[in-house]
């Protein structure tokens, strides 16, 4: 008698988790905890800071923008979550598309680089919007133009790149109005760098990491320029990311 092994395929939701889960936990294991103060959004994040705050920041892996102490942090890296507690920050393992929070409960979020990463960005939002209180603030970044396409969104995994007036349709349809916007990101601009890098991290990874440590993310910071607010969207043809200051209706 023979008996036959029955697997369960994996869905695209779940390998895209792996996957992701796979690449940050490898990034965040061998990287330093870079503080919120160092990053050019801090002038803007300290202008929304009040007391008594609930705060959220989801993904913020080992970049986080909201202060450490004090903030929720969610991530599905269990590297980033140990280094964040360590710096006095309250943290809790998951995903974006199922917050561990009751609704209307946040009043200042977070969530950098994040909507681009998975499947349902609907979901997503969707999520943030439950939680969020009326009138809470929520600061995101994301990708635009989907002509702008590289082998580097395919390796950090992207799973899309927006065109401006999507981004705005699906945040409106979820209840976040757009209060103003700047050009964001800190993706080096040359395309030979950013495939010397991917090689690197590939293939000698123990060597990229001291220089994404000790050089690279040294030298983007000090790099980072003041950020220019407009009203509404940023006059978008040729902005690789933007960042969106939104506020739940």
């Amino acid at each position: 008698m023979t008996t036959s092994r029955i697997t369960t395929p994996i869905s695209l939701g779940e390998k895209m988790l792996r996957e992701n889960r796979r690449f940050y936990d490898a990034l965040w294991s061998e990287s330093r905890l870079v503080p919120p103060q160092r990053f050019n959004t801090w002038p803007l994040v300290s202008s929304l800071l009040s007391p008594q705050q609930m705060r959220l920041e989801v993904a913020p892996g080992l970049r986080p923008r909201l202060p450490i102490e004090g903030t929720l942090f969610l991530d599905i890296s269990a590297a980033a979550l140990s280094s964040l507690r360590a710096g006095g920050a309250r943290v809790v393992q998951g995903q974006i598309g199922a917050i561990p929070l009751p609704a209307g409960s946040v009043d200042f979020l977070c969530a950098f680089d994040v909507i681009e990463h998975v499947d349902d960005d609907d979901g997503a939002i969707s999520e943030l919007a439950r939680v969020a209180k009326p009138g809470a603030a929520m600061l995101t970044s994301v990708p635009l133009h989907p002509d702008r396409w590289t082998a580097f969104d395919d390796f950090v995994g992207h799973r899309r790149r927006y065109e401006p007036a999507r981004i705005l349709s699906k945040l409106d349809a979820h209840g976040f109005d757009i209060e103003r916007s700047a050009v964001y990101g800190m993706q080096a601009k040359s395309s030979r760098l950013l495939d010397a890098g991917m090689w690197y991290l590939t293939h000698q990874r123990e060597r990229a990491m001291w220089w994404y440590n000790h050089v690279i993310m040294p030298l983007g910071l000090w790099r980072q320029s003041k950020l220019e607010f407009m009203p509404g969207m940023v006059n978008s043809p040729g902005v690789d990311e933007v960042l969106l200051v939104c506020r739940k209706r």
